[in-house]
């Protein structure tokens, strides 16, 4: 037998062994049809008529199966989740936050940008938790929230850990006819993946490219060009949400229409043409009226979805 097999079977019993007996507590399998479903977190019960019967027992856990420990019962059957651990002698700690404290640090960012060796950057971080980024508790700066939705990015400055990776991402929630305004990243192509709900998507490379279009349903993605002009828009009344990753650890991002309207008045009038005038007021009243990304539109799906 090869060494490393050999090696590998001789940790079989200490495995085993090694095992913990938990406790658990489960919905009897009568009136239970859905085992851990992913797309609900695997943790999914189908309706039933008949009355939900609990029970418990004591078992050593067998598998895993979308992150859950599954033991089997005594005739050696896997029962049918949701599973509940109640044992009180298989404790498990909550799981710590990631650690914020570095995130906008122009001092420590800068130290670790003129580090050459990966391994030397990596010492400086002060503890593991460095190195998690938590979406739903991000640091301070890196939403961008309007009446349509929101945006978290996680680029170098906001998870410091990115420095030499070479990447980033972004998560993008939109609501019901959220519209994340037509922007460009100037330093990185975007991989954009539909992970809940449906997008329509548009972007233009350049100058007398034509413009594609495209429909994403959940498990579905496009790419955007670096520095092609894009948008995404929820047409449906349930959320949606999306996953970017990007190239780069500073893509950079930059809304078209805000920054146009950012011009002098008069390089303004003269983009739009002659013929149409504007004075210093009007341009100064279009900035005001151009909304914050994520924005809600269109106008047919706000109609639809009663936002009008």
């Amino acid at each position: 037998m090869h060494f490393s097999a050999l090696w590998a079977v001789s940790l079989l019993p200490l495995i085993a062994f090694a095992a913990p007996q938990v406790s658990y507590s489960w919905v009897d399998p009568s009136v239970v049809s859905v085992i851990n479903d992913p797309s609900t977190g695997g943790n999914a019960a189908a309706s039933s008529t008949a009355s939900d019967v609990t029970a418990s027992w004591t078992a050593t856990p067998t598998a895993i199966v979308f992150g859950t420990e599954v033991p089997t019962t005594a005739n050696g059957a896997v029962p049918t989740a949701p599973f509940t651990n109640t044992s009180t002698t298989a404790s498990s700690s909550a799981v710590p936050p990631a650690d914020t404290s570095l995130a906008n640090n122009d001092t420590f960012i800068a130290e670790l940008l003129v580090t050459a060796k990966a391994v030397d950057r990596i010492n400086k971080f002060p503890n593991d938790a460095s190195f998690k980024f938590d979406f739903k508790n991000p640091p301070a700066g890196t939403v961008a929230k309007g009446k349509g939705g929101s945006t978290v990015r996680a680029d170098r400055e906001a998870f410091p850990a990115l420095i030499g990776t070479g990447g980033s991402m972004t998560l993008g929630f939109l609501g019901p006819c959220g519209f994340n305004t037509p922007h460009t990243h100037p330093r990185s192509t975007e991989f954009n993946l539909v992970v809940q709900g449906t997008l329509q998507t548009q972007f233009t490379l350049e100058n007398k490219a034509r413009t594609i279009h495209n429909t994403l349903a959940t498990y579905q993605m496009t790419a955007f060009p670096q520095g092609a002009l894009h948008t995404e828009f929820n047409p449906n009344c349930e959320p949606a949400t999306f996953v970017a990753g990007f190239a780069s650890e500073d893509p950079g991002v930059q809304q078209i229409a805000q920054t146009f309207f950012g011009f002098d008045p008069d390089i303004v009038q003269a983009a739009v043409g002659n013929d149409f005038t504007f004075e210093g007021k009007d341009v100064g009243l279009f900035r005001s009226l151009i909304p914050e990304n994520v924005a809600l539109g269109v106008e047919s799906c706000l109609k639809k979805c009663g936002l009008d």
